[in-house]
């Protein structure tokens, strides 16, 4: 079996041109259209540190829930963490272009509307960035600790590291439910900032273990292809295919609860959130928005043929890619843009971040063994099978 992943040449060059032709298109958006740029940066950024955010919540529950079936894989969401470090990088350089996508960071319009007055002691630029630091050292501590004691359990084997990754998981969680709720307010509603939501941030979480959980079945299934995961059987594909369709169902019901309610309450400070995205050349985004993330994985997967046929689940977590795109687009470019734009900046800014995500996480993957020979469960991962 072959327990050791290595990173191309062919890889790590498509990963490099990918980052150099984006970061031309980058410096031509700043120069060119400097908000729309960083409207871009902020999605960007933002739709990559959901996915980490959303596969170190998987990793997380499959200890708390001590899953065997799941633990010969989860090398594959370890890796996608290491981008968590980079994302708070990148999200530092908002203050740069705060004026660009926040209304409310301007002094004249704290001056005169009273509801970004009432915002302000907590919707402000050094209280902004102190909470964006205590996120990312928050999330940066707790996934290098789960990642050092999922290495030092290979090293030693026994239950002791099992255990000390069960505890460290559930306190991951409970600050993960708490900062990225604040951290989803900040960064993207607080753009619409006389609109607001109490079910927003729990919508993004759920958004982000969605299309995390598909990225990471995505890499799975590729891994296997190039014949990493020699045990994947049809009763794996099943499992991570219950995952994505109870995540759709999930996701579905609190995007239309969060629609819904506003459009029956129609209370006009909230309904004009939607209003803005119906009657401004969005209803297209908002609709494809819905059949991307909901109806295809929904129909696609309601039947158990169709969850264990690998192309049919490839297929959903290419989709999916597109879905979590799709839905930022709708929460940020409306109210930074104001029309629909999309062309050669939004699609270099996802070639660079994507190159990066890719060079990061495959680094990440070869720095360990791809399957963890001293997890406790791992024999039931490699021998499980559904009746």
């Amino acid at each position: 079996m072959n327990t050791r992943f290595t990173v191309s040449k062919r890889f790590q060059y498509a990963a490099i041109a990918l980052i150099a032709t984006g970061a031309a298109v980058i410096i031509y958006g700043f120069i060119t259209q400097p908000e729309r740029a960083w409207a871009n940066l902020l999605l960007n950024n933002y739709y990559f540190l959901s996915l980490a955010i959303g596969a170190s919540f998987f990793l997380a529950l499959q200890h708390i829930s001590q899953s065997g079936w799941s633990s010969m894989f989860k090398r594959v969401p370890e890796a996608m963490m290491a981008f968590i470090p980079y994302s708070g990088i990148f999200m530092l350089l908002l203050y740069f272009g705060m004026h660009s996508i926040y209304h409310w960071s301007h002094e004249e319009a704290v001056a005169t509307d009273a509801i970004i007055q009432h915002k302000a002691p907590y919707l402000n630029i050094p209280f902004f960035f102190i909470r964006l630091v205590i996120f990312f050292i928050a999330w940066t501590v707790m996934t290098r600790l789960l990642r050092k004691a999922s290495l030092e359990e290979d090293e030693k084997g026994g239950m002791l590291y099992f255990e000390k990754s069960e505890l460290l998981s559930k306190i991951h969680i409970f600050l993960l439910a708490i900062t990225f709720s604040f951290a989803t307010f900040d960064w993207i509603m607080s753009i619409d900032v006389h609109w607001f939501s109490t079910i927003f941030s729990l919508r993004n979480f759920v958004a982000a273990f969605y299309h995390g959980s598909a990225v990471i079945v995505l890499i799975v299934l590729l891994l296997h292809q190039k014949g990493y995961f020699p045990a994947l059987n049809k009763s794996h594909l099943l499992d991570f295919s219950r995952y994505i369709f109870m995540l759709c169902i999930v996701w579905g019901y609190f995007t239309f609860s969060q629609f819904m309610l506003i459009w029956y309450a129609n209370i006009p400070e909230e309904t004009e959130y939607f209003a803005f995205r119906w009657h401004n050349g969005f209803k297209v985004v908002f609709y494809v928005n819905f059949i991307i993330n909901w109806f295809l994985p929904f129909v696609m997967l309601l039947s158990q043929l169709m969850n264990k046929n690998i192309k049919v689940v490839m297929t959903i977590c290419i989709l999916l890619i597109f879905g979590q795109y799709i839905d930022l687009y709708e929460q940020i470019f409306p109210g930074v843009m104001h029309t629909p734009v999309f062309g050669i900046v939004e699609l270099g800014f996802f070639a660079a971040f994507a190159g990066f995500f890719s060079l990061v996480v495959g680094k990440a993957l070869a720095s360990a063994d791809i399957i963890p020979r001293n997890h406790p469960y791992l024999e039931e991962s490699l021998h499980h099978h559904l009746h």
